[in-house]
């Protein structure tokens, strides 16, 4: 998994790349709470548009970041969410949760 990060200090836009694995995921989640812990934003956004694959990993990521944006009083949504990862999400009942679009 590999990702771009763009934006300003208070808004951070994460351009996830690749597969969203098991075996990318938790890489991805350390990633990510690094860029966060850095960069202290109120609005964290994961776009997906460049995962061309995610299974069940890829829960833990968005999940961890959603917690870990609250815990710093920010808020968080994921982007060009594919149908097949809006199925993984749906099923597990993070739709429900997390603002996806």
């Amino acid at each position: 998994m590999f990702f771009e990060c763009v934006g300003s200090q208070d808004t951070v836009t994460l351009k996830l790349k690749g597969e969203l694995d098991h075996h990318a995921a938790m890489q991805t989640l350390r990633q990510v709470s690094e860029q966060i812990d850095n960069r202290r934003p109120t609005e964290l956004c994961i776009d997906m548009r460049g995962v061309s694959f995610m299974d069940s990993s890829g829960i833990a990521v968005l999940l961890g970041s959603y917690r870990r944006m609250m815990e710093i009083g920010g808020t968080f949504k994921a982007v060009g969410v594919s149908d097949q990862a809006r199925r993984v999400l749906a099923t597990a009942g993070v739709d429900r949760l997390i603002k996806l679009g």
